[in-house]
């Protein structure tokens, strides 16, 4: 299997494993439910007592067996294996900034900064990167654009990590590397949606200058121009949706 094809596996089953994290956030808890382990502490079979596999050893076997389970949908075990995993990481802030200020949406976005075939993202230059194209480090432990001088607004964007679990960890930075880090935009946004992406595109393209790395789109394909144009098309059509007035019942006569 080619460096790219493994490459394409690995962003493949972390984008989905990211993409059900954020919608496990933002769905209602049901009585019960949520409730955390102990930090040192791995979830167990109850008649066996085996000890199930983390996230990170699950990630491993789908790149193992050619990224087949990828395709599966996650299970409500996995997601709450992310969410303990993400808080109990080490070197991950506790400051809500760059938090949703609603955690409902209907819609992601998604675009991927690769390194190069052979190549790796390192984690101090992503840092530096970063923070030249305006991103700052808060909520989850991953990297947000704030409206300006309003950022309780929430995020317009965010960018995370590929690698499980999806936070950069800060306090081991200096030995970080990934494959790629992931760019999602999340609607609504606090500014209307092709905004919001417009915001995001230059910034994905401008780090992938800084880290001389590959832009993709959700397919993991080179994002073309074509695609561009068909992003914008259908964040046009999102806000024009949202900006129309609901529809009315049609009165008696």
């Amino acid at each position: 299997m080619s460096d790219m094809t493994l490459l394409r596996v690995g962003i493949l089953v972390a984008g989905l494993i990211l993409i059900a994290a954020i919608f496990w956030f933002g769905r209602p808890r049901k009585p019960g439910q949520g409730k955390r382990l102990p930090r040192n502490a791995a979830p167990k079979d109850a008649d066996s007592g085996r000890l199930e596999p983390t996230l990170g050893e699950q990630i491993e076997a789908a790149l193992a067996d050619g990224g087949t389970r990828g395709g599966e949908a996650t299970t409500q075990a996995e997601l709450d294996l992310f969410e303990r995993t993400l808080e109990g990481s080490t070197g991950v802030p506790t400051t809500e900034l760059g938090k949703r200020s609603s955690e409902d949406f209907d819609k992601i976005v998604t675009v991927y900064l690769a390194a190069r075939a052979g190549n790796v993202l390192n984690g101090s230059d992503i840092v530096v990167a970063a923070e030249k194209a305006g991103l700052v480090y808060g909520y989850l432990g991953v990297f947000h654009r704030l409206v300006e001088r309003r950022p309780e607004q929430g995020p317009v964007f965010s960018m995370a990590n590929i690698k499980t679990p999806g936070s950069f960890d800060m306090s081991a930075i200096q030995s970080l590397e990934t494959p790629a880090v992931a760019f999602f935009l999340t609607l609504p946004a606090p500014v209307p949606a092709l905004e919001a992406w417009d915001t995001m595109l230059p910034t994905v393209q401008r780090m992938a200058e800084l880290l001389d790395g590959v832009v993709l789109d959700d397919q993991r394909n080179a994002l073309g121009r074509q695609r561009i144009a068909h992003i914008r098309d259908e964040l046009r059509a999102y806000d024009r949706q949202r900006e129309a007035p609901p529809l009315t019942k049609p009165g008696r006569w």
